[in-house]
């Protein structure tokens, strides 16, 4: 890039804003809905059953175009990806804020999931416009985004519902995302950097089908039954599927996914982290609500509506915001590797700590904002790993995996989740404690194995960054900016 092509380039704080409200009001969009399905399923005159195909539909359709995305933006222009996605949010917004029934309600979250391509889009315009001192706290600030987003939208739903109704709940993410699509295509600048080539089409295919298969099969399971023939057929069908998938793209001259890539070391190690942190802020971020909403004659519930429940939950949102911002100087201070196993330990002993102790508000208070710092903190540290580890022409669809293994595990801890707190149910057909006190053990123990995963993280010392600066100065330069250690 010339020195006047430089100069006619936007600045990348004005880019920062963009993507910021773009990642937000993606992460805002996956939980809304969360605690007002109950008000969707009357409203539009369906079943139980049927509504969490709202959240069903959305998880699937992220879940698939996420990676997709990423892998265009780095074909074709990531600030054309970006421009895509925010259109895809807005107007599945928008149909959903008209939708008359359930069935294009459900069709409308499918459009809006294409929108999941905004997180790593985001992070590749981050790699290629950012001041190389800059990127680790801009990318570890956009990834709290999403944790924070997730918990503000649990907490906002109430209000928005109680005030407006729940069609505001799509209408005001039309109206951000259509402004933050604007604001995209007028000041964000097209990436310099590109990965030549098609978009191959039958790794595309066969990604779509096992993940579908796969997710499918764990959303249902509580409503099947977990040894049912539909549930088994799906998983193992997933399973064959994903292998002829890692088969074809071995083969593939422009693979869809760079199975090399995803070999090493600092690749898979941060996507396991992603996976099993996502099964746990997803699972508790999904049941906590339900958890709280519960009635108090059943001796642990609070009885409280989503408006308040959602307060409750507030610390969270706050701690994993606080977490966007100082992430990176601490990674860089003592190493992301040790703020990843540091904050998955600490997230461990609050959602342990709820549950010893939930027996009052402030109690709920305090773990809430435990959880969120531990969280937080982690998801903060994982993008700048990712962005270390491979070079700038391959950050889209590294990210976008990495984000899209998190979407992941999501689904398959609310789906075991679900099955644990249903196990057992009083009379009123409501669960027991001990359901929930067992689900919330699960997901502690789960993020001890997120801190184990993190422990696999590759050091890097002083002599190995001084050889990859000596063979690859972009590189090494970030690797420095996030070391671990």
């Amino acid at each position: 890039m010339t020195t006047a092509d430089s100069s006619r380039r936007t600045h990348y704080l004005v880019t920062y804003v963009i993507i910021a409200v773009s990642t937000a009001s993606f992460a805002l969009l996956q939980s809304m809905t969360v605690p007002v399905l109950p008000r969707i399923e009357t409203e539009l005159g369906t079943s139980q059953s049927t509504v969490t195909w709202v959240l069903t539909a959305y998880l699937l359709s992220a879940s698939v175009f996420t990676p997709i995305i990423g892998r265009l933006g780095d074909a074709y222009g990531k600030e054309r990806m970006l421009v895509l996605s925010l259109s895809c949010l807005s107007l599945g917004s928008l149909i959903a804020a008209l939708a008359p029934s359930i069935e294009v309600m459900i069709a409308a979250r499918v459009i809006t999931g294409v929108g999941g391509g905004v997180l790593p889009i985001a992070f590749g315009i981050i790699r290629d416009e950012f001041p190389e001192h800059r990127i680790a706290s801009a990318a570890g600030f956009v990834s709290s985004l999403m944790a924070v987003g997730f918990g503000a939208g649990i907490v906002v739903a109430g209000p928005i519902v109680n005030g407006l109704g729940y069609h505001w709940l799509f209408w005001i993410p039309f109206i951000v995302t259509s402004l933050a699509a604007v604001a995209a295509k007028v000041f964000v600048p097209e990436s310099p950097v590109r990965t030549p080539g098609r978009v191959p089409v039958l790794p595309a295919f066969l990604l779509t089908a096992w993940l579908v298969a796969i997710l499918l099969g764990l959303s249902q399971a509580p409503r099947w039954g977990w040894a049912s023939v539909e549930v088994i057929g799906l998983i193992v069908g997933g399973i064959v599927l994903a292998a002829a998938w890692i088969a074809v793209e071995h083969h593939e001259t422009v693979p869809l996914i760079d199975m090399r890539m995803m070999r090493l070391r600092g690749v898979w190690t941060t996507n396991l982290v992603a996976l099993t942190v996502g099964f746990a802020m997803y699972s508790m971020f999904g049941f906590l609500p339900q958890f709280l909403q519960t009635p108090e004659a059943t001796g642990y519930g609070f009885g409280l509506d989503t408006t308040e429940s959602g307060l409750l939950i507030l610390p969270n949102a706050v701690a994993s915001f606080i977490c966007g911002l100082v992430a990176a100087p601490l990674a860089r201070r003592i190493g992301a590797k040790v703020v990843v196993v540091a904050g998955s330990l600490l997230g461990a002993a609050g959602i342990a700590g709820f549950v010893l102790f939930h027996d009052t508000h402030w109690q709920v208070l305090v773990v809430n904002g435990v959880i969120g710092l531990g969280i937080g903190v982690v998801f903060s540290s994982l993008a700048p790993l990712i962005l270390a580890a491979v070079p700038p022409e391959q950050t889209g669809v590294a990210s976008g995996m990495n984000a899209n293994i998190r979407t992941i595990g999501g689904a398959i801890g609310s789906a075991v989740t679900a099955t644990i707190v249903t196990s057992s149910l009083d009379p009123e057909g409501l669960p027991l404690e001990s359901g929930y006190s067992s689900a919330f053990t699960v997901l502690a123990g789960v993020l001890v194995l997120a801190a184990a995963a993190g422990l696999s993280i590759p050091s890097m010392s002083r002599r190995r960054l001084e050889k990859q600066l000596a063979m690859d100065p972009a590189v090494a330069t970030e690797a420095i900016a996030v070391p671990a250690r």
